[in-house]
């Protein structure tokens, strides 16, 4: 039987557990430790409740930057520089994971989405990506979902084809046309969600929009011809936005199903790092993860 992994992608949920949580939760130094606490806590009753047999933790190394700020720099340059506080709790975050006895990655120029990316690419399996990231979408298919669990919604194909209007192979096509404010991707000016859905369901790719903008403005229609103005003004940008949004599955990382299968906590290092996380007694006994059962 072909196993199901568990893929994580961490960073939404430290960020959560940095904002919703007290600074107050810290370590003997002083130094804020809540991100870590949250995303223990949620790690723990991920692994309590859903019992997987293969789990991977993927992290951003820097949350708003990597090798796509070499192609496009103000790639989310938008953004507000995340706390030093939070940013010193990565490496906390992925130690105590890994303690919890989940597979860990990361990496300093790839995210945590390339990181899933090049893991499903190299390791046969079915999987269950978490997370809030619409962009993940683009990896569905047969053996792969992707499950918001804040939501508690799972997209299989149908699903993105409900909530996005596009197969989840023209994911990042769509993504090229209406962009991603998140991301600070720009996409093409003049074109929303919407009207990237259409041209995509008409044209099937963003190469097959350009191949039609002849026949755009051959029409004679004046709101085809406007179209197809816009799109050979921000031509350039729609290939870089694609680019952008695109998953990469070249992380330098190694892998194997053997490698993500899950653990079971270390108890003596776990107990270690409580002890340098200030952590007492409750918060871990609280933190204790629960094995899969038999497999």
């Amino acid at each position: 039987m072909t196993p199901t992994v568990h893929l994580i992608d961490a960073s939404p949920y430290l960020f959560r557990s940095f904002f919703s949580l007290p600074r107050t939760i810290a370590d003997g130094e002083g130094r804020p430790v809540n991100a870590v606490y949250g995303f223990m806590k949620f790690i723990a009753k991920y692994i309590a409740d859903e019992r997987p047999t293969h789990i991977g933790v993927a992290f951003d190394r820097h949350f708003n930057q990597s090798f796509r700020n070499e192609l496009y720099p103000p790639y989310k340059a938008q953004r507000e520089a995340s706390p030093p506080e939070l940013e010193a709790q990565v490496d906390p975050a992925f130690a105590v994971t890994e303690a919890l006895g989940c597979a860990v990655f990361i990496d300093e120029r790839y995210e945590a989405d390339d990181l899933i990316a090049t893991i499903i690419d190299r390791v046969r399996a079915h999987y269950v990506i978490v997370t809030i990231d619409k962009d993940m979408t683009q990896l569905v298919n047969d053996r792969v979902t992707v499950f918001d669990i804040a939501r508690n919604v799972r997209y299989d194909a149908a699903a993105v084809v409900e909530k996005f209007g596009v197969r989840p192979e023209q994911i990042t096509d769509f993504l090229g046309l209406a962009g991603d404010t998140v991301d600070n991707i720009p996409g093409v000016r003049g074109i929303g969600p919407k009207g990237a859905a259409e041209l995509l369901q008409k044209y099937g790719t963003l190469e097959g929009i350009y191949e039609n903008l002849p026949a755009m403005r051959a029409s004679g229609k004046r709101a085809q011809v406007t179209l197809a103005d816009k799109l050979t003004e921000s031509a350039e940008m729609a290939a870089l936005s694609k680019r952008l949004a695109t998953v990469s599955t070249e992380a330098p990382i190694n892998v194997s199903l053997a490698s993500l299968r899950y653990r079971g906590p270390d108890d003596a290092r776990l107990a270690e790092l409580y002890a340098q996380l200030g952590f007492g007694r409750r918060e871990a006994s609280g933190g204790r993860a629960h094995g899969p059962g038999p497999v």
